[in-house]
């Protein structure tokens, strides 16, 4: 299979899309097939996985950048002339390309990966939310098929009005992140460090931004026997360490690779506190190295936190459950140790093999239906008869 990969966001950025990106590169060029990628120049490699990486002109949004409309998006898929094209969290670059699929007939996968509802709704946008969805629609209604992360994404959707919707989640590194990391020398030195007296850990690892709301640590203040730690950086730093003065907490800044599970393994539980999530990649991460999570009942944690068994849903806003979540396990071994376990097998399904070869019968299937289109026959109005 031909695949043009065109994605508003690579390396050398590290968020969420990019590494769905980079996995299902690794296993398009694990079953042989070929692939073009095409990102905003904002640094990218020339090259991913053997396969060539293309940039388009790009301009820098709140530190994002963002690929803009260029002739050169159709002239590439034009010249590859690829069976699908895989749109990543599509937005100016990705609508082009879809948009220039329809044009040379080519099928489009749009993966659906931003909660635009969510966002409104922080910023108190009002009207512009009406126009937000427009636009959102606008993109996708174009595609042959949309790829979405969790149900509440999916009814997101349906009530914009999108059609041919289907779900796909995302995988996790199984061999990574596992539970033996806990009992790794620098693991156990890293916990040392932030609980020296044997205190609990609650983790969190994620960008440091508004729509994360870091800050809601601060309804875990003068909760005893726990420490806290933060892995990773961003723009509201400065805001959270404010509000989070004079509490236990350890700051790690941005971990990756092996650092990244090491910090896991530090960890006793994981609390994600922001209520936007399409997904929520982190969470599964912290499952499959065998800790519980708490995380606000909104968005993708409703997927993959399954109440009372492998973590805690707190009503989103409510600090009061959230802290009565933390306090539980805290105070609790056994109930950590048997949330974790559940949590590990929560995840063993979701290994990005299995994701993968999923993502590729969608490809088909989306194929499949561009096929059905050229070959449908055209039918002949039927002219009632005149009495």
């Amino acid at each position: 299979m031909r695949v043009a990969v065109v994605s508003e966001s690579f390396l050398p950025t590290v968020n969420g899309v990019t590494t769905s990106v980079r996995q299902v590169l690794d296993h398009l060029k694990r079953g042989g097939h070929e692939a073009i990628v095409i990102v905003p120049s904002a640094g990218a490699p020339t090259s991913y996985a053997g396969f060539p990486v293309f940039g388009v002109p790009t301009i820098a949004y709140r530190q994002f950048p963002v690929g803009l409309p260029s002739p050169q998006v159709q002239r590439l898929i034009a010249d590859f002339a690829p069976d699908v094209i895989h749109a990543a969290s599509p937005f100016l670059l990705g609508a082009q390309a879809i948009a220039a699929g329809g044009r040379l007939g080519i099928p489009s996968v749009a993966i659906f990966q931003t909660d635009v509802a969510g966002y409104a709704r922080r910023n108190r946008l009002g009207a512009a939310t009406k126009f937000a969805w427009r636009v959102v629609r606008w993109i996708h209604e174009g595609a042959d098929l949309t790829l979405v992360p969790s149900s509440a994404s999916m009814a997101d959707l349906e009530r914009a009005g999108i059609a041919r919707l289907a779900r796909w989640g995302r995988g996790v590194d199984l061999v990574t992140y596992h539970p033996r990391n806990r009992a790794t020398p620098a693991a156990i030195a890293l916990r040392e460090q932030i609980a020296p007296r044997g205190e609990t850990v609650v983790g969190y690892v994620g960008r440091i931004a508004p729509e994360k709301q870091v800050e809601r640590l601060a309804a875990l203040r003068g909760v005893a026997g726990i420490s806290i730690a933060i892995v990773g950086d961003g723009p509201s730093v400065p805001h959270v360490k404010r509000q989070l003065a004079g509490m236990p907490v350890s700051w790690l800044g941005k971990l990756s690779g092996t650092e990244l599970a090491t910090a896991y393994g530090s960890f006793d539980m994981f609390l994600h506190t922001g209520t936007e999530e399409t997904f929520g990649q982190t969470i599964q991460e912290a499952h499959a190295n065998g800790i519980p999570v708490i995380a606000p009942r909104a968005g993708g944690p409703i997927d993959l936190v399954d109440h009372g068994r492998n973590g805690f849903l707190y009503e989103p806003g409510s600090d009061s459950q959230l802290r009565a979540s933390v306090e539980a396990l805290a105070s609790d071994s056994a109930l950590l140790s048997r949330m974790g376990e559940a949590g590990r097998r929560t995840v063993l399904p979701r290994d990005w093999e299995s994701l993968c070869n999923e993502l590729l019968g969608h490809y088909a299937h989306a194929i499949a239906r561009r096929v059905a289109q050229r070959v449908a026959p055209t039918r002949r109005p039927v002219n009632s008869h005149r009495r």
